[in-house]
């Protein structure tokens, strides 16, 4: 196991003993690897157990907050136990949304399909409250910019954009996780929260954290995050720890 950093595992230390405690987490590049096909974005190794041993602690809330839907994210994810699902960067809170905004959501997918099918490797994403533009697979990464660039202008001002890694994403509803994980952490009463992200969007989290609270960046990049670790095999080895220090 790749030791977690000193500073991190002191501030982990820190918060153990606090309750309720709220440990919330983004999960593609953060508890499954990155890859070009989001279908086949599975957890990490060890990560499934060592994620249920934190949710299994007296007075514990483990949360998955993630831009894709909550059932796509209970599907890739195989996920289960007693966590809280937020989907669609929030807009889905503990379960899918109604299908008052799906014809809104069709007319978008629509509109942006042509530019998406002229781009060799884009693919168009359609979630339950968004659509998102993935251009981790363009070889072409000139084309690739270009295509995020056209979708940003095609799209409606009532429409919230969500940059982030290769993607754009359009959602319907203004909202953002850092909002969710506020509600969430109000909803519980929670007495810390820990949170880990890897992508823009983890970044409204991270700055709505308090000065005790644990935000985790996983990856490269500028961050409002107070932490860092690498990659998604040591966001496991961080719930390990958790894991021994809630116990």
């Amino acid at each position: 196991m790749t030791a977690v950093p000193a500073d991190l595992a002191a501030a982990l230390t820190g918060l153990a003993a606090r309750r309720p405690l709220l440990v919330a987490s983004d999960y593609d590049g953060v508890l499954s690897p990155l890859v070009g096909d989001p279908s086949a974005a599975f957890p990490a190794p060890g990560t499934a157990d060592a994620l249920a041993r934190v949710a299994a602690a007296d007075g514990v809330t483990v949360a998955l907050v993630s831009g894709r839907g909550v059932e796509d994210l209970r599907r890739v994810s195989g996920f289960t136990g007693p966590y809280r699902w937020v989907g669609s960067h929030g807009a889905e809170f503990d379960g899918p949304l109604t299908g008052e905004l799906a014809g809104r959501r069709d007319a978008l997918a629509a509109q942006l399909a042509p530019l998406v099918d002229a781009v060799p490797g884009a693919r168009l994403e359609v979630k339950p409250a968004s659509v998102a533009v993935h251009v981790r697979q363009v070889a072409d990464l000139a084309a690739a910019a270009d295509l995020l660039a056209a979708a940003d202008a095609a799209a409606d001002p009532s429409l919230t954009k969500k940059p982030g890694k290769a993607v754009l994403e359009l959602v319907l509803l203004d909202v953002d996780k850092g909002s969710a994980v506020t509600r969430l952490r109000h909803e519980l009463g929670a007495a810390g929260v820990v949170y880990l992200g890897d992508d823009l969007t983890d970044e409204d989290v991270f700055r709505a954290l308090g000065p005790d609270d644990v935000g985790i960046k996983v990856g490269e990049g500028e961050t409002a995050a107070g932490y860092r670790v690498a990659d998604p095999g040591e966001v496991r080895d961080v719930l390990v720890l958790a894991g021994d220090l809630l116990s």
